[in-house]
């Protein structure tokens, strides 16, 4: 069956070729090698040990895979086989619109880079993106759920839009970050533009803490922007003005593609992180009133539109909750 023509449903896509890069992991400091892969129609996004041998080295990028989330985002399988901080180069998927893709490490853990999902997305550009047969399903929010906790918030609610928006507001005891909040709407292009290139950050005093947890051992200044006292610690300072919220809303973006499909509706957070995202994403699918699939239809090709852009009729998918 195909799906090309007038007024066709956006397709899925996946990799063109394979491509690989190599890079410290953030939090155990070893080097790790990490492949990005084609991935087959309806497969979704998928993880692969190379270093665990038969089924047990395969862990889907889903949220109900997720084991921890203390300073990043941990998934794992019914064999007990983990890999770690693997928020930003979901996010980079997302932000490319990558549906199917294979991502083979030979550790526990993706390599940080530089700490944001910039070379993510630039492997996935030099490794080229192709459309597959089959329709992308959305997953649209049909009325509010949220997570409230101490001083913590996460929502999503509905929207008359055909995407993700999101907003996200941030309070800490740093006048070289105090209060930022960000509000953006997540079309074709914004991510790459306004959310990749922003790094992780942290706090020069929290570094022995973390590193006594276990954390953060492969963490430096350059792969993260360190904080210490009133001043960065990095010699080129930040991307962005706002550059610590911004790569909060990136952590959410990589953290809700773990529904399995892109998420029609508005992401709201007050001061939170992967837990929470985690949470409102399982509180979500525990009500089946709260969410359905749906297919997006592109304008006419001769309206010179290109497949993937949210312009168009919507369609209900064939699942739903």
């Amino acid at each position: 069956m195909s799906f090309a023509g007038r007024n066709a449903a956006v397709r899925q896509r996946t990799l063109k070729n394979a491509i690989n890069c190599t890079g410290i992991a953030l939090h155990a400091g070893t080097k790790v090698t990490m492949t990005l892969r084609p991935g087959e129609p309806d497969s979704g996004i998928v993880f692969r040990r190379t270093d665990i041998a038969g089924g047990a080295a395969i862990i889907p990028a889903t949220w109900d895979h997720v084991v921890d989330t203390r300073m990043c985002t941990m998934l794992g399988n019914s064999h007990g086989v983990t890999v770690c901080t693997v928020e930003h180069v979901m996010a980079a998927l997302a932000g490319c619109r990558i549906d199917n893709a294979v991502i083979e490490v030979d550790g526990p853990e993706v390599p940080i880079m530089d700490g944001s999902a910039a070379p993510f997305v630039f492997l996935v550009e030099c490794a080229g993106v192709v459309e597959q047969d089959a329709p992308r399903l959305y997953i649209r929010v049909l009325k509010p759920v949220s997570i409230v906790d101490d001083g913590h918030a996460v929502s999503l609610t509905p929207t008359v839009g055909k995407g993700l928006s999101a907003s996200f507001e941030i309070d800490f005891d740093s006048p070289l970050v105090a209060r930022q909040s960000i509000s953006i709407g997540l079309t074709e292009g914004v991510f790459k533009d306004a959310l990749a290139r922003a790094r992780t950050f942290g706090f020069l005093t929290d570094v022995e803490r973390m590193r006594a947890a276990g954390l953060a051992r492969g963490g430096s200044l350059d792969n993260a922007v360190v904080i210490g006292g009133d001043r960065i610690l990095n010699e080129e300072g930040l991307r962005f003005a706002d550059e610590f919220v911004r790569h909060k809303i990136l952590d959410v973006v990589g953290d809700l593609y773990l529904a399995g499909g892109p998420i029609i509706g508005h992401f709201d957070g007050v001061c939170s992180g992967h837990s929470a995202n985690n949470r409102l994403l399982r509180a979500l699918f525990d009500d089946g009133e709260a969410w359905t699939t749906e297919r997006l239809r592109i304008a006419k090709k001769d309206e010179g539109l290109a497949a993937g852009v949210w312009s168009g009729d919507l369609a209900a998918g064939a699942a739903t909750a």
